[in-house]
């Protein structure tokens, strides 16, 4: 039972407090459940609710509101008519664990989201102690490691497949192909490609900025366009005419209208690959290939993912983004991507 942060209560205080609950056990009276039925405290789904309406703003769209919200609605939906301060470790391991080994990247999700409501609930005084969702020194003794599950990355494909890959898809029609490609080569998120519009390239510099409201990190993107995706989008350039707002990889309806997710998802159970790869995937063998085969610095590959490189000082101090580097390193990325490519790329692309 907390009796109030010492640089609140003075330890005189503090005594009286701690004599007046032994005297209330001794009457036969738990001195918390007293305290609580004095106070209204809130479930954990109406908290939630409310918190996710407070913080709204520090969402960059409703998309990223609407996950954080329906995957506690989801997964904890035995914690939602808990009353806050009633909920324990072994409440939130039972939401867990159904999910822990078989989708751990969401029930990671679902943790940090959880320990984020209890946090905040902690802040608004309905409950004390230890977050029963922490995990560090906490979870981490009852659940197993990211590392001893499967994996919970998006499925890739290993990078010495990457040319014959591409060489398939290069044999089959469609939108789709097309910008799957364009995605593998500018080792950029699929959703990033989808919602490209034609106001972002600019052909004569080879450059694909992708605005901020468009980024995972909230930050804006220069891609550097090697010759081949630059190839790519003189193919589809014809479909948007004048319209700079035009998506630059069109659904069915119409330049103004984006190629879905489940477009690509189609492509590849066409291929016979569905179930074992991802578009995203594609990053992760990117990574493998620059780290692997390449001399090129690892934040020139971290760069080139769109990942925050160093800390926070040396970020501010930070003024380039290194497009002229990261453009060596995409443009021996698609040279070895290519399946017509009779030979090895250079000592700079190889590292031999």
């Amino acid at each position: 039972m907390g009796l109030g942060s010492a640089t609140v209560v003075p330890l005189s205080r503090a005594r009286e407090r701690a004599a007046e609950a032994r005297l209330s056990i001794a009457e036969g009276v738990n001195p918390l459940v007293a305290k609580r039925a004095g106070r209204s405290i809130p479930t954990f789904g109406v908290f939630a609710d409310d918190l996710v309406e407070a913080v709204k703003s520090q969402w960059r769209n409703a998309k990223h509101q609407k996950q954080f919200q329906s995957t506690l609605e989801r997964h904890a939906a035995d914690l939602r008519p808990m009353r806050l301060d009633d909920i324990e470790t072994t409440h939130v391991l039972d939401a867990l664990k159904p999910i822990w080994t078989s989708n751990p990247e969401t029930a990671s999700r679902v943790r940090g989201r959880i320990e984020r409501v209890l946090d905040a609930a902690k802040a608004k005084g309905y409950r004390s102690g230890e977050n029963p969702a922490r995990w560090k020194g906490h979870l981490d003794q009852l659940l197993p490691k990211r590392s001893q599950l499967t994996r919970g990355h998006h499925a890739a494909l290993p990078f010495s497949d990457v040319p014959s890959f591409i060489q398939d898809l290069r044999s089959r029609d469609g939108m789709a192909a097309l910008a799957l490609e364009f995605t593998i080569l500018t080792a950029a998120r699929s959703g990033e490609v989808r919602g490209a519009t034609w106001a972002e390239i600019d052909l004569t510099k080879a450059v694909w900025t992708v605005p901020a409201n468009r980024m995972k990190a909230g930050r804006e993107h220069r891609v550097p366009l090697s010759k081949r995706a630059a190839e790519i989008l003189g193919q589809v350039e014809a479909l948007a005419g004048d319209d700079s707002e035009a998506f630059v990889f069109p659904g069915p309806k119409g330049s103004r209208t984006s190629l879905s997710d489940a477009a690509f998802s189609a492509l590849l159970k066409r291929m016979g690959k569905d179930g074992v790869l991802t578009p995203h995937g594609f990053r992760s063998s990117f990574r493998d290939w620059a780290g692997e085969t390449t001399t090129f610095p690892r934040d020139v590959a971290e760069m080139c993912l769109a990942h925050a490189v160093g800390d926070m000082t040396e970020r501010a101090y930070r003024r380039g983004d290194a497009l002229s580097k990261r453009r060596e390193l995409i443009d021996a990325w698609c040279r070895y991507c290519d399946p017509g490519a009779s030979e090895l790329v250079g000592d700079r692309d190889t590292g031999e």
